[in-house]
């Protein structure tokens, strides 16, 4: 058996022989050795066992344990193993592939060999003691010569050395154990790590602020790192001793993130102090200016809930039902479910942050950032054509998916036209003006970031208020935020003068008038003062402007823009047509300030306002013209290239007059007179509207209050209507017949309501007016309660409406109101057919007086009173003659 041993000692078929041997054979009978080597046999590199081991560490002899006992269970033999039973758990790997020449091997059959090898879970070993002290470059045989550990000395056994478990670290261990550079430095990965670990450093950081300016401003405005940057969801622009670096959420250079913008609009609609709002805008803006002043433009027009000046009509033309099935469709609501959340909260742009909230995505979209959405809203409000409004609700779908936090509800706030923030334009003027007081601009950018150290606090007052003056007079002279940003950023706040000044061509926001109840109030204002007293038409505002093209007037560039700084351009083209007739010789450029009346060529007589609205709106053709109107010059805000308003009325209407001529039936100026007593005053009223007009308007002629006050209602100018004084002579009883919910501020309860007169002949309650005004909060509450239980599934059979609010009430309380007149109106249903055949009757402006309890449905106002009081109006009479032409204005 040695002999053939021998032979076959070369080949690896050794091993199977060898087994194959002592099963047939007892070892005792033949003397087979239990310790042969195996001279020249090939066997696994010792190197790369021992790189193994070290690379891998192995597990703990804890684990190796359980795992035999568990092995133990699955073969079916709970009992402990031990060499004395002659039973083995687990089958060693052993460093060599050849050497598995175990002596429990022989104890073992093959099938329990295979078995074992499907069920137990090879575990790792370490080498033994005679490998570890091997040496590669020997060529001796390797040999297990570890010392047996069984009570059988004679049989080898494979030494098993005991290893430390391998422990790993949590992200919370992981997290405080402090990374190490290459060279050994260490450093944090947050921000809040330097501060417990490197207090030096925070002291540091603390005392920048008492460091000297300049070498502030060159460490603080450097690009910082993302684990420096604050956290976007929790940029707070409303903290003390805001920082417009350290405290910003976005690096220099970077685009403003639009949750930056979101998050301030939070803080400001969450606030009510009006001086809290300012500082708020003021240190986002601060950080704008200071980081990403290109995004200065979009943040302005975004906090004001614009794109563009008002006169290049850039609207988005996106209605609520519309962001409703886009809210809809990209978070797998229903359109009934979002309308009915919309009842419940007021407010749409809720509703899409909630919804928003709920929704998971498998890919988050990037993103948004400030210009990108200010784009985005520009490229909706510029698409038209086929089809235009599904590509309008795809776009907005697309921004919507992308918000996070906050930014869905600004931004479906923003699509719908209504921030209901509180937050004005002259607020967000005078933030600006902070912010540049604080962190001023210059030609090479921002030079510091807090400009009010070494001020006292008067100072620094003084300052700010030199700042928005300088500000609020450049937009109001020329209101468009492109020019007076780009001046500003160029220049500086003490440039604005010089390079932003009123243009023909950009609309002013027009001076208005403060309302008076009393003639004598007006001599309580102007005592010892010159004023004026000029007939108030009840038309439409009309500013004229007529630029300049070298030394002559441009005609063709001529524009008329609305009281809303509108483009009516394309509205009055018979107007422009006549301009050549207005202006004298000696007028190169002007800016004119009138009121475009209804007129009628015939009898020479105003026409009510209601006439003019039938106008067509845009591109009207002037042989289309049916309705012809009369402009009444009263103002002159620019002559020559040279601006007035800052000239005295008396001055300016004695320019009015010497280079602008009158046409009758097309060009007048106003009908003036300077009264000295309160008979004049009430004369000239009367004298008023007997002509058609709504009253005066009161105006200082010299001294500083004489000035034109541009985008204020000011107390320089008083206007005193028929309609202040005494109304209509008398109130209307009329009945409550449906409510409209109310939104934002009036969320869950009812922000306006139907009203209507009774019909006797027909037994119809006829829909009168919508009314809003002339409550207080608790009115609002209280009445909304009692009408509550009035609500009905559908309007009744006798209600006469020509549209359907929002909830249809039960004909049972009466309400008194006061108006300003009454008009005719296709909307409207009161006493139709009794002055106009299929026009009904309309209260103007009406205000809530009182409830009456007191009355009972059937004794409100009758449609043929609302008729006879119609009819006794005094435009009404002056314009008898063409009141059965009605439909041709139509």
């Amino acid at each position: 058996m040695n002999l053939v041993l021998k032979v076959l000692v070369p080949c690896r078929l050794a091993l199977q022989v060898q087994q194959s041997a002592t099963r047939l054979f007892p070892s005792h009978l033949y003397c087979v050795p239990t310790n042969l080597s195996y001279i020249g046999t090939r066997t696994m590199a010792q190197r790369s066992i021992t790189s193994f081991f070290k690379v891998t560490p192995s597990k703990p002899v804890v684990k190796e344990e359980l795992a035999e006992k568990d092995n133990d269970i699955v073969n079916g033999d709970s009992s402990p193993s031990s060499p004395e039973n002659g039973k083995t758990t687990k089958r060693p790997r052993l460093e060599s592939s050849d050497s598995d020449l175990s002596p429990k091997k022989k104890q073992q059959n093959p099938a329990d060999i295979k078995q074992n090898k499907k069920k137990v879970k090879r575990q790792r070993i370490e080498s033994s003691g005679s490998e570890a002290e091997a040496s590669p470059e020997s060529n001796e045989p390797l040999v297990n010569t570890a010392p047996a550990a069984s009570p059988s000395a004679d049989k080898p056994q494979i030494k098993i050395e005991k290893q430390s478990p391998k422990t790993y670290q949590s992200p919370k261990s992981k997290k405080k154990k402090p990374l190490t550079e290459p060279n050994g430095i260490k450093k944090s990965p947050s921000p809040k790590k330097d501060k417990k670990e490197n207090p030096t450093a925070e002291a540091k950081r603390k005392s920048i602020g008492k460091e000297d300016e300049s070498e502030e401003t060159n460490n603080e405005l450097e690009l910082r790192s993302p684990e420096q940057l604050v956290p976007e969801a929790e940029y707070d622009p409303s903290k003390a001793r805001y920082h417009p670096v350290r405290d910003a959420c976005w690096a220099r250079g970077r685009p403003v993130p639009y949750l930056a913008l979101a998050r301030t609009l939070e803080l400001v609609e969450a606030t009510s102090a009006r001086l809290k709002i300012i500082d708020t805008l003021a240190n986002y803006l601060r950080s704008v200016l200071a980081l990403t002043p290109d995004d200065l433009l979009p943040s302005v027009y975004l906090c004001l809930n614009q794109l563009a000046p008002a006169h290049e009509g850039l609207e988005l033309g996106v209605a609520e039902s519309y962001l409703m099935k886009a809210v809809a469709g990209s978070t797998g609501r229903t359109l009934a479910q979002v309308r009915a959340g919309v009842a419940r909260e007021g407010d749409l742009g809720r509703v899409a942050e909630a919804a928003r909230a709920a929704q998971r995505t498998m890919f988050p979209a990037p993103p948004l950032t400030l210009r990108g959405v200010f784009a985005a809203l520009h490229d909706i409000a510029r698409t038209t054509g086929q089809a235009s409004m599904n590509k309008k609700i795809s776009k907005i779908q697309t921004l919507y998916v992308a918000c996070r936090h906050s930014e869905a509800r600004y931004l479906i706030r923003s699509l719908e036209g209504k921030l209901r923030i509180g937050l004005a334009e002259q607020s967000v003027l005078q933030a600006l003006a902070v912010a540049v007081a604080l962190t001023p601009p210059g030609p090479g950018g921002v030079t510091e970031l807090d400009a009010s150290k070494g001020m006292s606090p008067e100072e620094f007052k003084a300052r700010v208020e030199a700042t928005a003056r300088a500000i609020k007079r450049s937009h109001a002279q020329c209101p468009h935020y492109g020019r007076v940003l780009a001046a500003l950023r160029a220049h500086g706040a003490a440039g604005l003068a010089r390079h932003v000044r009123l243009t023909p061509g950009i609309p002013l926001k027009p001076m208005l008038a403060h309302p008076s109840k009393h003639v004598s109030h007006i001599f309580d204002r102007f005592e010892r003062e010159r004023f004026t007293c000029e007939w108030k038409y009840d038309g439409e505002r009309a500013q004229i402007h007529v630029p300049a093209r070298g030394a002559a007037r441009h005609l063709p560039g001529a524009a008329v823009f609305s009281r809303n700084q509108e483009d009516n351009t394309s509205k009055y083209p018979d107007v422009l047509r006549r301009l050549p007739a207005l202006l004298k010789d000696s007028v190169t450029s002007c800016v004119l300030d009138c009121e475009a009346v209804a007129y009628d060529t015939v009898n020479k007589q105003i026409l009510p306002f209601q006439v003019l609205s039938t106008r067509k709106r845009k591109d009207a053709r002037e042989e289309d013209i049916r309705v012809q109107v009369c402009v009444y010059v009263f103002d002159l805000l620019y002559l020559n290239g040279e601006p007035t308003v800052h000239r005295p009325l008396a001055e300016r209407r004695e320019l009015l007059r010497e280079h602008f001529q009158e046409t009758p039936g097309e060009w007048q100026f106003a009908t003036s007179r300077d009264c000295t007593s309160v008979e004049e005053v009430q004369q000239f009223m009367e004298e008023a509207v007997k002509n058609s007009c709504e009253g005066l308007m009161v105006k200082a002629l010299t001294g500083d209050q004489s000035q034109y006050d541009i985008a204020r209602r000011s107390h320089n100018w008083l206007k005193l209507k028929k309609d202040y004084l005494e109304g209509m002579g008398d109130t209307l009883d009329l009945v409550v017949i449906g409510a409209y919910l109310g939104r934002g501020k009036r969320a869950g309860v009812y922000g306006g309501f139907l009203l209507a007169c009774r019909d006797p002949d027909s037994e119809q309650y006829q829909a009168l007016c919508k009314l809003g005004t002339g409550f207080s909060d608790d009115e609002l509450r209280d009445l909304t309660a009692q009408l509550r239980p009035l609500a009905l599934a559908a309007p009744r059979a006798y209600y006469c409406c020509g549209a359907a609010p929002d909830v249809w009430l039960d004909a049972a309380r009466v309400w008194e109101l006061r108006g300003a007149d009454l008009s005719l109106s296709p909307a409207h249903r009161a006493a139709i057919g009794r002055v106009a055949p299929d026009k009904g009757i309309s209260l103007r402006f009406p205000r809530f007086v009182r409830a009456r309890p007191d009355k009972r449905p059937e004794q409100a106002t009758t449609s043929a009173q609302v008729a006879d009081m119609y009819l006794a109006q005094d435009q009404v009479k002056n314009s008898a003659p063409t009141a059965n032409n009605y439909d041709d204005f139509y």
